[in-house]
Order: C-alpha cells, then structure tokens, then sequence
C-alpha cells in the first residue's frame, strides 16, 4: 500500500509541474488577447472508436485502438465528414489489481474539413503517450482515475507547413455504476459519467492552456467477459491554440467497441481491473 501510494504522488506531482508549465506560458499576452472571451458556435460530431486490450503475458497487455472521427457539414449534422482518424498503440504493464500503467504510440490522420480551403487535405501527427491508471472500488461503483502525458507533433494543412511541439497533460476521473447487476459482469447495463481535463505546453502555447475540457455520460452493456459496447454524449470546450480568448465548442456522439482477448490460454473472466480507455 505504501508503494502504490508513493506512485500516486510521484505522479500526481509530474502533472502539477506540467499544469504550472502551462499557466507560465500566459505571460505577456496582452498583444494578443480581446477584451472579452469569444465562444465560437458549437460543431456536431460523431466518433466511433474501438479499444483492445490484449494479455500477452501475466503483466502485459498490448493496447490497440482505432477511432474514427466525424465532424458536420452545413447540410448533415453529427455524420458528416471524416476529421480525423487514429491509430494508437502502446505496451502496458499491470501493476496490480488497482493499478497500471502504459507506454506508446500514435498516428492520427487529420483530415482539412474546410470546404473552401485549397491546402492540402490531410497532414499526419505523430505522438508519444504514456499514460496511469488507478481503479478504486467504492461500494458497488467502480473509480478510475487516469493520467495521460502526450508529446506531439502538429502541422498546418498550409504547404511547407513546419512541425510544432507540445505536450498535453490529461486528467480523467470516471465512475462506472451497475444498473441491474451488484458488479460489472456479463449481462450488465452500466452508466458512466466521466470528465476530462486536457492542458497543452509548448513555445506555440502562449495564451491558450487549457486545450479542452470534456464532460461525457456513456451508457455500457457488457457482452461477455471479453467484449463490451457502449454510447453516449460529449459536450466539450476549449481555447483555441491561436488566441487563448476564443473558445471552441463541440457536442459528440461516442460508439465504442471493447474487445479483451487472451492469449495466456487463462479460464475465461473479466479482469480485476477493467482496462478499458
């Protein structure tokens, strides 16, 4: 127990520092921000995302997700046209039952979603990601606690547009409650409102560290003890990295598939801990 608790503070005070990163950046922004903040009117997207969590061995698991991003078009809502596409990567490594950690990478997609626009349609990004998780049991309700820390590298769909670096800083707290069951097993319905904060740092963040804050309810059914689906809504704002004074906002459909093969040949049962995104 002490262990565990000296890892959660250690980490709790790298995000800190990270977080103080942050707000150091808002200095001498006085050239660039208005007088008052601007919401921008929200978008409509749709993201239908898929996450494995695969055991290769008695610690490890290799995570492996896709996700696939929609965003509106003036004339269909929600549905509209693909933004982004994601494929994330990474080996994790299971502590203990109520706690695990994870180290890898991704290659997102970004697709020009400007109709007008005539650069270019689609950039990559590249990122490194690591990320810790805590799972906490409380009465028949499950607690998560996720860090994540992403270095990324970003470009313009302008041509010759040059790479930039930043570092984002996640928090997400999520409760995972049964409906009609005293635990989460097969047959289940369970409900789980979640939020996250995401910070950015970087030379090109001068005014503008909060880059999103996420407020989700998702509605889950369990399947199997290897394969659960879920949905629900996203309302999320944001500053944008150009100006710290304007705020974007976005409501979402999410659709998520989790599927947990084995290949320890073990008896067949859900984990402890639920390792799910």
């Amino acid at each position: 127990m002490k262990q565990f608790t000296n890892i959660f503070t250690g980490i709790v005070v790298v995000f800190a520092f990270g977080i103080c990163s942050c707000l150091h950046a808002q200095e001498d922004t006085e050239k660039v921000l208005p007088k008052e903040s601007n919401f921008k009117e929200p978008l409509t997207k749709t993201w239908i995302n898929t996450y494995g969590n695969i055991r290769i061995a008695k610690r490890l698991f290799w995570i492996a997700q896709t996700h696939f991003r929609f965003e509106e078009t003036e004339d269909t809502p929600f549905v509209g046209q693909v933004a982004q596409i994601y494929n994330r990567h990474a080996i994790g490594y299971i502590y203990s039952k109520k706690f695990n950690a994870s180290l890898g990478g991704v290659l997102r997609l970004n697709f020009n979603t400007d109709e007008d626009s005539t650069d270019r349609n689609l950039v990559p990004e590249w990122r490194i990601w690591h990320q810790y998780q805590f799972a906490m049991p409380l009465s028949r309700v499950m607690v998560y606690h996720r860090l994540r820390i992403e270095h990324r590298w970003t470009q313009g769909f302008e041509d010759n547009s040059k790479y930039i670096f930043r570092n984002r800083w996640r928090y997400m707290l999520r409760l995972k409650i049964p409906l009609n069951n005293h635990k989460l097993k097969p047959k289940t319905f369970y409900i789980a409102p979640e939020t996250e904060l995401i910070m950015q740092s970087g030379k090109a963040v001068v005014a503008s560290p909060m880059e999103d804050l996420r407020l989700t309810t998702t509605l889950g059914y369990i399947l199997t003890p290897r394969l659960t689906v879920a949905a629900g809504a996203m309302y999320s704002q944001g500053q944008s990295l150009s100006n710290g004074g304007n705020y974007k906002q976005s409501w979402a459909i999410r659709c998520h598939l989790y599927f947990s093969p084995d290949f320890r040949r073990v008896r067949n049962k859900l984990p402890e801990i639920h390792l799910d995104d």
